[in-house]
């Protein structure tokens, strides 16, 4: 909430002095006898305590401010606070003690002889980062505009949340309205702002709604542009997250995250780049996949429309960001190779699973490292089948490319021959198999390509390569795709916005 809170509905205030104090607070203990002489042989005075109705218990005109109500609305950040009001105005304020500004504000002189001259006060109840959401979501304008449901007393919160089915079968954090409050934070965007109509049951989805699953996947705040932007992408028609529901193959949205995002919020790039133990790179593919399961319906299961036959871990969900620090000269980001600025924030989603193990620990030229990793993109999928790809080339492989000088363009070149099928070898019933490319010369396959002539094993934007991982290691991994172009899904790139 905004710290300046003149708009919103306070308690009155009442002419005189008024003192905010709490019990839990050496200073206010020690000007208890100030407090004495003020409402004895002084002007009066008010005082507003936050966490004892009862103290200081000989001042009659106490008022109970333990609901921080008073202390919220008027900025109260430390006891004791003194304020002098006039006509419903506040005139001054000190805060803490210091007998020269309560002699000025009181008008009564001698004040606190048996005290020092200053003493600092305390932090006041009404800022504690522990009870700061509660208080926003209770006294400031209200954020969230989304239906609250109300569990019984005796209802376990998590197994509540298992029970009506807004999890992805892993424990997910409750959605509170303080917590989905904190979250808005994360964006400029305002919270009824649409961000995409969700597939399957294309239903609108706001700014408030992906918080709310965000929240439920345990991101922080400063992730919600990343996964705003995610799911912008995923909801267009040219990733098809209808279709990647509906099939039967193994594939998810993997997000990918370029620009110097990934390090504000704290990504890794390194070791165990595509594994466990970052709660960004944990968190915001989760959140993506809960805000199609929760506000799209994709679901799994009975009567669910996501019909994988094996599924993935991606169908949980799945983000990495490239070590775009690192890359050797002459090798973009994959945002950049995708048409956008460096230094801009993106995300380039990419239906897939995996990752495959590509293992190459001897090779030390280009042109033998290259062809380890082209047969293993023939093998994706079937190796008689065109496919699509991605590979993650960890430092130690990419820097064999480097050092020999070859570029990211000049590995596409050298790659792509690598990467013709052999039409009679991938034909129907070659090999004694009879899945395979149609044998039909009027028959397309999914690239255009017919039987008796050079076919494609990858797109012409595949594989996308991006950086990653620890820097020792003579291993990459091959994220398989699923059908890619019009029939499937085609990767898209996304700015990230605010």
């Amino acid at each position: 909430m905004p710290s300046d809170k003149s708009n919103l509905s306070r308690p009155h205030l009442q002419d005189g002095l008024i003192a905010v104090v709490k019990r839990d607070c050496p200073t206010c203990l020690d000007i208890v006898p100030v407090l004495e002489e003020l409402s004895q042989r002084g002007p009066g005075i008010t005082v507003y305590t936050q966490d004892d109705a009862d103290f200081p218990a000989s001042i009659d005109t106490r008022i109970d401010d333990r609901s921080l109500e008073f202390s919220w609305h008027h900025n109260v950040e430390t006891v004791p606070t003194l304020m002098y009001v006039q006509d419903g105005a506040e005139l001054a304020r000190t805060v803490g003690w210091s007998r020269r500004d309560w002699e000025a504000m009181s008008g009564v002189d001698d004040l606190g002889t048996q005290l020092p001259e200053m003493r600092p006060g305390c932090g006041s109840l009404s800022v504690d980062p522990n009870l700061a959401d509660a208080l926003d979501s209770k006294f400031g304008q209200r954020m969230t505009r989304s239906r609250t449901v109300e569990f019984a007393n005796l209802e376990d919160e998590f197994d509540a949340m298992f029970d009506r089915g807004w999890s992805d079968g892993l424990p997910i954090i409750p959605p509170t309205e303080e917590r989905v409050a904190r979250m808005l934070s994360g964006t400029a965007r305002p919270p009824d702002e649409i961000v995409a109509i969700v597939p399957p049951t294309l239903n609108e989805c706001s700014v408030e709604k992906v918080a709310i699953n965000a929240v439920m996947a345990g991101c922080k705040p400063e992730y919600l542009p990343v996964v705003l932007a995610a799911v912008e992408a995923a909801c267009t028609d040219q990733f098809n997250m209808h279709g990647l529901l509906c099939t039967l193959w193994f594939s998810g949205p993997i997000v990918i995250v370029n620009g110097p995002i990934r390090r504000q919020i704290g990504m890794n790039t390194d070791k165990n780049a595509l594994g466990q133990g970052n709660r960004a790179n944990s968190t915001i593919g989760r959140a993506l996949q809960l805000v199609v399961r929760n506000v799209g319906g994709g679901k799994p299961g009975i009567g669910g429309i996501d019909r994988s036959a094996l599924g993935s871990p991606s169908k949980v969900g799945w983000c990495f960001a490239e070590d775009e620090e690192n890359l050797p000269e002459g090798w973009d980001p994959l945002s950049v190779t995708r048409g956008f600025k460096r230094n801009e924030n993106t995300v380039t989603l990419f239906a897939g699973h995996g990752p495959i193990g590509c293992i190459d620990q001897i090779s030390r030229t280009p042109e033998s490292l290259i062809r380890t990793l082209a047969q293993q993109l023939q093998g994706v999928g079937n190796r008689k089948l065109p496919s699509e790809a991605m590979i993650v080339m960890t430092p130690e492989h990419m820097n064999v490319f480097a050092a020999a000088g070859w570029s990211k363009r000049k590995f596409y070149e050298e790659l792509e021959p690598l990467l013709q099928m052999d039409p009679d070898l991938s034909a129907r019933g070659a090999s004694g198999i009879e899945e395979g490319i149609p044998v039909s010369s009027n028959e397309e396959t999914v690239f255009g390509s017919v039987a008796g002539r050079e076919i494609r094993k990858l797109p012409e934007w595949s594989p996308m390569v991006v950086r990653a991982g620890g820097g020792a290691g003579g291993f990459s991994a091959i994220l398989e795709g699923w059908v890619p172009g019009s029939k499937g899904s085609t990767p898209i790139t996304h700015r990230i916005g605010v």
